[in-house]
């Protein structure tokens, strides 16, 4: 992501069921200019086994942060957001959400849960281009836990 000063890749995780979504937010990132290796999981169920390198993922990286929507089928992303932030291995990892609730409840209940930051999706990819570069400079310049 940019503004880093290593060439190491950084690993995002996006929870993402939308697949529309999920192609304008890839796209989105391969704009980026610092080197990032997205994965992404359609539903709660398949973050949580990923996080923890359940069945399926036992070679899953640890991401450096977390893109998390949260009308997930299975498990929903507050739930997700919970459980992230309640296990101490996990809890370091930024989770930034990435919905398109604009619903105060959820924005309220995503800050309670210590989300790193709740953004509302945009419609259009120029508007999620233009989200994901605001990520991306943000990121750039802070430190990300090990």
């Amino acid at each position: 992501m940019a503004g880093r000063t290593t060439a190491h890749p950084v690993d995002v995780l996006l929870v993402e069921d939308d697949a529309g979504d999920a192609l304008m937010i890839t796209e989105a990132l391969r704009q980026c200019k610092a080197p990032c290796r997205l994965h992404r999981v359609a539903d709660g169920d398949a973050a949580l086994e990923f996080l923890r390198r359940g069945a399926g993922f036992a070679q899953a990286p640890r991401p450096a942060l977390i893109l998390l929507d949260l009308n997930l089928p299975r498990r929903g992303g507050l739930e997700i957001l919970a459980m992230v932030k309640a296990d101490e291995t996990l809890r370091p990892i930024p989770v930034i959400v990435l919905s398109s609730s604009r619903s105060p409840d959820d924005v309220q209940r995503s800050y309670e849960l210590h989300a790193s930051a709740y953004i509302v999706k945009p419609a259009d990819y120029d508007g999620m281009a233009d989200v994901i570069r605001q990520i991306d400079a943000f990121i750039g310049i802070i430190q990300l836990p090990r």
